[in-house]
């Protein structure tokens, strides 16, 4: 069971696939870990042996910022933007898309579900 940084894993997949399970490790980096280890991108997790493991490890925590200082890292981010009121610190206040989609007739994930809301009665004309 190969365990890097709090995560366990995934025993059955090639390693670049396996360490992307990690936050802050996506594909370009899970490559560049395994060239940097020397060990072969298709080569799968269990495959790995104990050198291997070590060295992805000490890459890992010496040179990318992952997991939980990762995450806290973002949020701080995020709460400057919204206590200096920039503009993208608004759209994180109140739940809007923040990178500049429409909002018109997408954006749900964003805004949660509808708000349906019923259409006013006219009243009737005299005449």
């Amino acid at each position: 069971m190969a365990r890097i940084s709090g995560i366990d894993l995934p025993k059955n997949k090639r390693g670049e696939i396996g360490l992307t399970y990690i936050y802050g490790i996506g594909k370009s980096t899970a490559r560049r870990i395994l060239k940097e280890a020397g060990v072969s991108y298709d080569k799968k997790v269990q495959e790995w042996n104990d050198s291997d493991l070590s060295k992805i490890r000490n890459i890992i925590t010496e040179k990318i910022k992952v997991e939980g200082s990762l995450r806290s890292e973002v949020q701080l981010n995020i709460k400057r933007l919204i206590d200096i009121g920039s503009y993208r610190g608004m759209r994180h206040r109140s739940g809007a898309p923040v990178r500049g989609q429409r909002t018109r007739s997408n954006a749900r994930t964003r805004k949660g579900r509808r708000k349906t809301i019923a259409n006013k009665k006219i009243a009737p004309s005299k005449g």
